[in-house]
């Protein structure tokens, strides 16, 4: 279970803030997000792929500067 510590003279704001950083940090919501409904395996592998086809120009793109 994931938690923040409201530190003393912090406004419960901050600390939610921190909380919403660290769960994005930790890769929560993305996960629960790709849980919510089936994925078939041709559209998984069809992510993964666009995913390193974007990978790959990002790298490309600042190799070439």
């Amino acid at each position: 279970m994931t938690g923040v510590k409201v530190r003393d003279d912090e406004s419960f704001e901050k600390a939610l803030r921190r909380f919403n950083k660290f769960c994005e940090k930790t890769g929560i919501l993305s996960d629960i997000k790709k849980h919510q409904h089936f994925e078939k395996p041709s559209e998984r592998r069809k992510r993964k792929l666009n995913a390193a086809r974007r990978k790959m120009r990002k790298i490309n793109y600042y190799n070439n500067r």
